[in-house]
């Protein structure tokens, strides 16, 4: 039997994956039928475009819910506290440069569900959070991205 894919997230993280899941139940997924409803009544279902897509949506909706809530039941909060302060974990922000002499980057290691790069979440399993994971402060790393190699100094952890 497959082992079920543990997701490792924040506090944060899983609060905000819990609100997402009741709005999906409670709000969107009622506009969904209400929209299957209101397209039924126009008549004949084969030509029905409005009730194509309010099936098609109503799919996709089922679909993030189902998601969501396989995510909720295998969520391990991390506590960024098991770890030593200075040592890159789930949940922490790391701040690296490039070696030689690159500019500083600065990115939050997150759950794959809370991974949002443009504001700095990357996901665990990213090959950059892979590359720091486990190192400390002051380490140099090299971390194995698609283009090649990353040679990388870690500048601090919080």
């Amino acid at each position: 039997m497959a082992e079920d894919k543990v997701y490792p997230m924040t506090k944060e993280g899983k609060v905000k994956l819990e609100a997402e899941l009741e709005d999906l139940k409670t709000n969107q997924r009622p506009h969904v039928i209400e929209q299957i409803k209101i397209a039924r009544s126009y008549g004949d279902l084969s030509e029905n475009s409005e009730y194509k897509s309010a099936k098609n949506e109503q799919a996709l909706l089922e679909s993030r819910i189902n998601t969501v809530e396989h995510m909720l039941q295998f969520a391990e909060v991390v506590d960024e506290e098991q770890t030593a302060s200075d040592e890159v974990s789930v949940g922490k922000t790391v701040e690296f440069k490039e070696l030689p002499d690159e500019d500083p980057e600065t990115y939050q290691i997150v759950g794959a569900a809370e991974a949002d790069p443009l504001s700095g979440k990357v996901s665990n399993d990213s090959p950059i959070a892979k590359g720091l994971l486990g190192h400390k402060v002051g380490e140099e790393v090299d971390i194995e991205i698609p283009d090649g190699v990353m040679h990388v100094q870690i500048i601090s952890v919080k």
